[in-house]
Formats: structure tokens, sequence, C-alpha cells
């Protein structure tokens, strides 16, 4: 007899292509691997919003809303950077949700951004309360703030029998393509696009397999069973990627500059308190590939979005130029990719 998991664990997240970053011809190895494997991550202390594009008026069940707001603060209990804030207006939303039939899915990281405020980033296909469902629904949150699927580890050595692969997936209940099958399962990602070397087999992003679809490691002959909750590693990984905050930042005046002594990933974080309401000039210096991020404080706690800038692999500095107002606060983050040459670097706004 087969069981209710048993018919969903054999439905998987079908993700949506990844943007990988156009980079210009003979950019050094090291910073092309610290582009890639850090352009889809957030900058750490972002607040992501997430909206329901379809809910209870709509004939979505509440105890499916409810589960999808379990996984977000099962999430963030981890004591991460960062932090999931449910919001009534989509347009206001980095993560735009649906229950549509179209099996689950999501963007993966600051993807989401480039897609429109009217449209979805994440899709939950089927039932998210049952065993499986909750699982699906920590794997979607997954894409959402970075991580990719497990089994394309570059680093877990899978051989598939690529014939049987696709003929599994085209059948029910998946009836995908041979490109999707080829995206999702089949397709190895970069290692420049992975941190670390070890392949987890217990992660919420790796998919369950029946047996006779890998053939090498043989010890996987027989498939992997559905993980269904965060692996440690899962939570080691988020933690580095997304380091508790220290409630403490320094303050960053008008035209005095701040180094940037940073490593691949790491972040400096900087309060601004404008002296005048007008506009300001912010931007960094040195031969460093930046994210840079600027946020308004809003209702005391909330920190709002105000712009940002990304110049990983261009032969330039990060600029940006905002109006700001006397009597607000705002916080700039500054996530370094890689530096290079001398390897200083500073920011600095006035």
């Amino acid at each position: 007899m087969t069981t209710h998991q048993e018919k969903d664990a054999q439905r998987y997240c079908a993700q949506p292509p990844q943007r990988i970053p156009a980079l210009p011809p003979g950019l050094s190895l090291p910073r092309t691997r610290a582009i890639l494997a850090n352009h889809s991550k957030w900058v750490n202390g972002t607040q992501l919003r997430y909206s329901f594009l379809d809910g209870a008026d709509d004939g979505v069940e509440k105890a499916w809303l409810t589960e999808v707001h379990n996984g977000f603060e099962e999430w963030e209990s981890l004591g991460v950077g960062l932090q999931f804030r449910p919001e009534e207006n989509p347009a206001e939303s980095e993560i735009r949700i649906t229950f549509a039939d179209d099996g689950s899915w999501s963007y993966v990281g600051t993807d989401c951004l480039g897609i429109s405020s009217q449209e979805a980033t994440m899709n939950f296909g089927w039932d998210p309360t049952s065993p499986y469902g909750k699982a699906t629904v920590r794997h979607e949150i997954g894409h959402s703030i970075g991580f990719f699927h497990e089994h394309q580890n570059p680093f877990a050595g899978i051989e598939w029998y690529d014939d049987k692969v696709y003929a599994s997936m085209a059948g029910p209940p998946n009836f995908w393509p041979r490109e999707t099958t080829y995206e999702n399962i089949i397709r190895k990602l970069s290692t420049d696009q992975v941190t670390g070397s070890r392949w987890d087999d217990t992660s919420i992003m790796e998919y369950g397999f029946g047996p006779g679809l890998i053939k090498r490691p043989e010890a996987y002959q027989n498939g992997i069973p559905s993980p269904l909750t965060l692996s440690e590693t899962d939570k080691e990984y988020v933690c580095t990627w997304y380091p508790s905050l220290t409630p403490h930042m320094d303050e960053l005046k008008p035209s005095q500059s701040a180094v940037l002594d940073l490593d691949s990933g790491g972040q400096a974080n900087y309060e601004v308190v404008p002296e005048n309401s007008q506009k300001y000039q912010f931007g960094t210096f040195g031969n460093a590939d930046v994210k840079m991020v600027l946020f308004e404080e809003a209702d005391g706690e909330n920190l709002r979005y105000v712009t940002g800038e990304d110049d990983s692999g261009e032969d330039r500095n990060s600029r940006f130029e905002v109006k700001l107002f006397k009597g607000r606060r705002y916080v700039l983050r500054v996530r370094m990719y890689s530096t290079w040459g001398s390897g200083k670097a500073s920011v600095m706004y006035w």
C-alpha cells in the first residue's frame, strides 16, 4: 500500500533557471569563484518580506498558510542574521507565494529581485501540511535564501543512469520535459558556485530518489531517502552565510571613509544618521567587488530597502545617489565578494 507521504515524495521541486552573472573575459579565477559563490546571497541583516498572492479568500486552507509561516520561523530560529516578515502588500515583498497546481518551486536568493512585483517567486503545488509537504516548505525557503539543490553538488560524485532518470521524470506525477529534468537533476553545479566540498545527503535541499537511477556512488544504487528535516549541515551553512548580528554598529560620518577589511563573504554594517535632508553620494574605493545596500529604519525596528548596487566583475566601484532625511536612521551594509591588487578598500558617503 502506498501512503500519502510516498505519493507526495515522488513529486519534486522544479526550480526555475538560475541567473548566472555574465562576467567579463579575463577575470581572475579567485574573483570569478567569489562572485559565483556569493552573487545570489542576500546581504546579511536583510529583512525579507513575504506575502501570499492567493489566500483564504481564494480557497487556500488556513493550515497551509500557517505551515508556510512556520517554515520561515524555523529557518529564522536558527539565529541567522536574516529576518522574515509577513507583508500584506505583494508589491512591498521580496518573496511572493502562490499555491497553484504548478509543482513546487522557488527562485534562488536575490534572483527574486528580478521578478515582477505582480508575479510569484515561490509556489507550493501540493499539500504543505503532510510530512513531505512540510519538508517542501523548508526546501523552497532554502532556495529563497540562496541554497541550491544538494544532489547537484559537483562534489557528490553522482553518476546517473541518465535515460532512466529522464524516463522516470517524464511520467506521472511530474511529467517533466527533458530540459526540466536536466536543469534540476542531471546538471551539476560549477565548482565555483558552491562553498565547501561536502555532499550532505540528509540536507533538506536533497531530493529523495528510488532505486535504479544512480550508477555511482554504489552505496546509493538503492536510492536516497527523502530528507524531511533540516540537517545539521544545513544549520551550520546557513549560520555561516548569515551569522547573527550584534546590535551595535559604527556610525559612518559624512566624508569620513571606513576601511573594508573583509574576507570573501564578509560584511561591514554602518549606521547612517544624516545631518541634513539632501541628496548624498555613497561609494566604495579600492580594488574590490562588493554588494552595497542601504536600508531605512521604519517603525523603530523594521528596515526597509532603499537602494543598492553590485559592482562585481566590473572595472569600477559601487556608487549610488539617494536623498536622505534629517532625523531618520539608515543602515548601510557592504558585503564583500573579493579584493585584489593591494587588497585595500573603503566606503564613504558625502
